[in-house]
């Protein structure tokens, strides 16, 4: 059987970093690591074929090859997904659909003929016998978490490696925490699952054997959801760094009880930790208590970014205004604590009610859900009746971005950002990022409407963090893609 793997296109959100990719020569992020795994688990004998729409277009020739269609995906793909449904369904294919989307019973799959609700270890062995047998369900849901220690290595040679701007590993699933707007928790489960350190260090081996270089994003939604197994973990990373002379750096989320344990970040630094996301919402004590975001309220907001920053790993952080307990003066708390962490990289999004979280629930019973989710929170188009007034939120979201991302705020946050950092880990060189400078350097330094402000940016780096300056142009180019998003929001 032929198969063919779509990957929908996400639109242009702060995640998509569209307007970045660019300076390094790559068409996406990263590789669609759901459907590579997914591959590896089907028949040996099958055809398998990716087309990741965020990289190519999707071809009738692909289509005249394929016997059937899979595709996955999240809810802000739901437009792509259903487009490419619809074609798939013209050209007489069968389609398959998974991923988070399918979790939640989003509108945009109705028309796909099979769906696969949950993770798929335990589903494809069915799954594919019926579709050789002309017999697939029309629905496959398991309820129960599997066991990632059996997850194979995913099928990375189908995917055209070097148009992506880096790689994905996961290492866990799952989170321990509770907090009331988050679906990780209800897609995965409250007890973190992990893959072995073996698991690991064998996919960083066929990443290295594939011959790449450069940033590894390990995908997992709280890396430390499991501190007993990362302890494990990160001393292994450390050796297999050591022994390949450091040809990743790597990237991760974790929760902000990171800042508590200081063995963690010091073994993080020493496996090549660049930067981790971290959810930190809001510096607003009511409101952090009313989504039971608890681990946030057992340390300093500002004291444990900054403990973090010191072991010379960036802080990247998301921030959420909308919360019932907000208060009026909600926007200039966030901006200024923004500004005093030094968090060159913030997301800041309206609350929105993902499908079936507790605050969704929640929300369902007062009679405040006003539609579906689109999975985007950056967009002006709230999904349920805020306690503050709509157009006051609206308001004061659109001038924290405005305010965080005007070219000068920013690169002072940046400059800031770069003085917290302790030791800068060991960067290895690629040729993108070498293109990447030199692009910046005549797009940014001479194109642009902000060039004053970026030479000045560069200029500092120069006298005062020299060893940082990789990072500087990173978050430079970054920085741009932010700029150009914020402009064309306020423009519409």
């Amino acid at each position: 059987m032929k198969v063919l793997m779509v990957y929908p296109e996400f639109p242009d959100t702060f995640w998509s970093f569209k307007h970045a990719l660019p300076f390094e020569g790559k068409r996406s992020a990263f590789p669609p690591l759901g459907l590579l795994t997914v591959s590896a688990m089907l028949p040996s004998h099958w055809e398998r074929r990716l087309v990741d729409l965020n990289v190519r277009r999707l071809k009738d020739s692909d289509l005249a090859w394929a016997d059937v269609v899979f595709l996955s995906g999240m809810i802000v793909q739901g437009p792509s997904m259903q487009e490419q449904i619809a074609r798939a369904k013209r050209h007489g294919l069968r389609t398959v659909v998974g991923g988070p989307i399918v979790s939640a019973k989003d509108p945009a799959i109705a028309e796909a003929d099979h769906a696969v609700e949950g993770e798929a270890e335990e589903i494809i062995p069915q799954l594919a016998a019926d579709l050789e047998r002309g017999q697939a369900q029309r629905y496959y849901v398991k309820k129960q978490w599997p066991d990632v220690t059996q997850v194979p290595l995913p099928d990375l040679h189908i995917a055209p490696l070097r148009r992506y701007s880096s790689m994905s590993l996961q290492y866990s699933r799952g989170c321990p925490f509770t907090c009331e707007f988050c679906d990780i928790i209800e897609i995965y489960g409250r007890r973190p699952r992990t893959k072995t350190p073996d698991q690991v260090c064998a996919e960083l081996d066929q990443l290295y054997r594939l011959g790449w270089r450069g940033s590894v994003f390990m995908v997992d939604d709280n890396f430390i959801g499991n501190k007993k197994n990362v302890r494990l973990l990160l001393p292994r990373l450390v050796e297999w760094m050591r022994e390949h002379k450091s040809p990743f750096t790597l990237y991760t989320e974790a929760s902000l009880n990171l800042a508590e344990d200081e063995d963690l970040l010091r073994l993080m630094r020493e496996a090549n930790f660049k930067r981790v996301f971290m959810g930190i919402e809001t510096p607003v004590v009511e409101s952090l208590k009313e989504t039971t975001k608890f681990q946030n309220l057992r340390m300093d907001l500002l004291e444990s970014v900054r403990l973090v920053q010191s072991y010379g790993i960036e802080v990247m952080a998301g921030f959420i205004v909308g919360f019932d307990n907000d208060p009026a003066d909600v926007f200039d708390r966030q901006i200024q604590f923004i500004r005093e962490a030094a968090i060159p990289l913030s997301m800041v999004g309206l609350l929105t009610a993902l499908p079936n979280t507790q605050l969704w629930r929640r929300l369902k019973a007062e009679g405040r859900l006003l539609k579906e989710s689109l999975g985007n929170n950056t967009l002006l188009d709230l999904n349920f009746i805020p306690k503050m007034d709509t157009q006051q939120l609206i308001e004061g979201y659109r001038r924290i971005l405005s305010t965080i991302y005007n070219p000068e705020e920013y690169f002072e946050r940046a400059l800031a950002s770069l003085s917290q950092l302790g030791a800068a880990a060991k960067t290895p060189v690629v040729f993108s990022d070498l293109m990447a400078v030199a692009r910046s350097l005549w797009r940014q330094g001479f194109l642009a409407d902000y060039r004053m402000e970026y030479w000045k940016f560069i200029g500092q780096t120069l006298r005062r963090h020299r060893q940082h300056l990789p990072q500087a142009f990173t978050l430079a180019i970054m920085g741009h893609h932010f700029f150009e998003l914020v402009g064309a929001a306020e423009s519409s």
